[in-house]
């Protein structure tokens, strides 16, 4: 069975268990109404808004107040501002994990109350107690070229850190022959963060040449020499057709001969880009304070919470459960 095949074979029968239509998205874009306000509102990173919303669709509020769902999450793009409660919280839409950290650092300091968590697809880079990154399940960042581009060989992209480094800060310009024209989400993104840490580069370090994108979306590579990162979670789900499909004609090479996806079109954990996603929430609510959020920690933390028992809703978007490392809160920071 060809991959394709095998990647929609999985998520159709994935998706039929659980109840998902592959036709259409099967959670929608922020809470509907806009008017309906949930307990625990959360921003973020575009690579996890899919799976949230559909846990938000998944998990109720134990009291139905002062929603019957438990957990609201606004996109990473669409109209701003947002409105997050009933009175006053009328912010700019984060796009991004980054932004998104400082936009509940914002809540936190003015006690506004506005947020409760974002979506992470980094993790902390600062020191401190502040925060808590939940990890809840693994993705994989891999690099996505056209199927129709020279880069696109059977041998895979055979290129080490150091040249990838390059072609992101335009020092290498040329490979098997095509003019790279590189791709880096916006500088909110976590992906992009998280791409930068591991080639040991920051923002001032990337070159000029490079275009930005929004994360995960493929229909922007449109030339022969166009190379991104791309959330193998995301290039499951979109070409599963269990979320909007915007890889366009993007494929996911082999990594020096390593694939992104086992030979059953799942998520390849020993693919070298592999990463933790996260839920960052203020470290006080979990426990030991005043502030302690009991609806926050039910839906978080630990492998029993309510977002860890949805393992088949997880892995329908692509991701890789974590079982008992699911929901731990040792990981602390800053931003």
């Amino acid at each position: 069975m060809k991959l394709a095949s095998a990647i929609r074979s999985a998520a159709v029968t994935l998706a039929a268990a659980l109840g998902l239509s592959l036709l259409t998205t099967p959670a929608s874009a922020d809470p509907i109404p806009s008017t309906e306000y949930r307990q625990l509102v959360g921003v973020g990173s575009a690579t996890t808004q899919e799976l949230l919303n559909s846990l938000g669709q998944a998990i109720p509020d134990p009291d139905s107040s002062p929603s019957p769902s438990l957990i609201a999450s606004y996109d990473a793009e669409g109209a701003s501002p947002i409105k997050t409660r009933p009175v006053g919280c009328v912010l700019n839409r984060p796009n991004g994990s980054v932004h998104g950290v400082l936009a509940l650092h914002d809540a936190i300091v003015n006690n506004t109350g506005c947020l409760d968590f974002v979506r992470s697809s980094r993790g902390p880079r600062a020191p401190g107690t502040r925060l808590t990154w939940i990890p809840f399940a693994k993705d994989a960042v891999a690099f996505a070229v056209r199927s129709d581009s020279p880069l696109n060989t059977a041998a895979g992209l055979n290129l080490n850190l150091i040249e990838l480094r390059e072609i992101f800060s335009c020092v290498k310009r040329q490979h098997n022959g095509v003019t790279l024209r590189p791709l880096l989400p916006p500088e909110g993104s976590g992906t992009r963060a998280w791409l930068l840490a591991q080639l040991s580069m920051g923002d001032a370090q990337v070159g000029a040449c490079v275009v930005p994108f929004q994360d995960n979306y493929g229909v922007a590579l449109t030339s022969p020499g166009d190379i991104a990162p791309y959330s193998v979670a995301q290039y499951i789900a979109q070409t599963g057709g269990v979320t909007a499909d915007l890889h366009g004609t993007t494929v996911l090479p082999k990594w020096n001969g390593v694939s992104p996806r086992n030979p059953n079109g799942t998520l390849n954990t020993a693919f070298p880009f592999v990463r933790d996603i996260y839920n960052i929430v203020r470290t006080n609510r979990l426990s030991g304070s005043p502030a302690a959020d009991p609806a926050l920690i039910s839906a978080f933390v630990g492998p029993g919470s309510q977002v860890c028992a949805q393992s088949r809703l997880i892995q329908a978007y692509g991701f890789v459960t974590l079982g008992a490392a699911c929901g731990s809160t040792a990981l602390q920071g800053e931003r």
